[in-house]
């Protein structure tokens, strides 16, 4: 007695690998889109956090914070990235210790001074040998004088020296201190991203499942 087999369904080579295929596309579709969905969420409640921990945050640099899915390779799972491109972030996220000659500038929390315009101040200072350093209480400290020569130059500081000395106008020739001259810097740790990330996960993982029972849960 000859018995012939017929494999078909998911017994069937062909079949099992279309099915296979099918269910790989539509789980790899429901976590980029949960990943998608909850990785907007992330990014909103980190740059909540990056205002709070860093104060006056201006808005590009919250906005350096994003959530990118990687979901460009279909034989892997899809991954959701939270980070910046500022280099610098990761310290804070951290805490730690710089070392070596560096000028802080003198100037209140509410009149920050970006890095770039900081070493043009410097610059236009050295080239118009308006920039020297005395010593104060132990510590080395630039000063220049307040020349019309360097009026533009010297705008935030001057509004820092009037308001530290209470004068409505600064004679000319008066010495202003522009920075303090430091060789070691102790950043405490003030923004704790993992954190952060690691608190939104259940929510992530969530989504995901809601949307497997959706589909494959009678």
């Amino acid at each position: 007695m000859n018995l012939q087999f017929t494999a078909s369904g998911l017994l069937d080579a062909n079949g099992f690998r279309a099915w296979h295929d099918s269910t790989w596309r539509t789980l790899r579709g429901q976590v980029a889109s949960a990943m998608r969905k909850v990785g907007d969420q992330m990014e909103d409640r980190v740059r909540a956090e990056m205002r709070t921990s860093f104060g006056s945050a201006k808005p590009a640099f919250l906005r350096s914070m994003r959530a990118k899915l990687y979901n460009a390779k279909m034989d892997r799972f899809p991954a959701l990235h939270i980070g910046s491109k500022i280099p610098w972030l990761g310290i804070h996220e951290q805490g730690g210790v710089i070392q070596g000659r560096m000028l802080i500038p003198l100037l209140p929390q509410h009149r920050r001074i970006g890095p770039k315009a900081f070493k043009r101040v410097i610059r236009d200072l050295l080239d118009s040998g308006n920039a020297y350093f005395i010593k104060k209480d132990g510590r080395a400290i630039l000063m220049a004088e307040n020349l019309s020569a360097n009026s533009r130059t010297l705008t935030r500081f001057r509004r820092a020296e009037r308001e530290r000395t209470a004068l409505k106008r600064l004679p000319r020739r008066h010495e202003i201190p522009i920075a303090v001259l430091v060789r070691r810097v102790t950043l405490r740790r003030r923004f704790d991203l993992r954190h952060i990330v690691a608190r939104e996960l259940p929510r992530l993982t969530a989504s995901i499942e809601n949307d497997y029972v959706k589909i494959y849960v009678p």
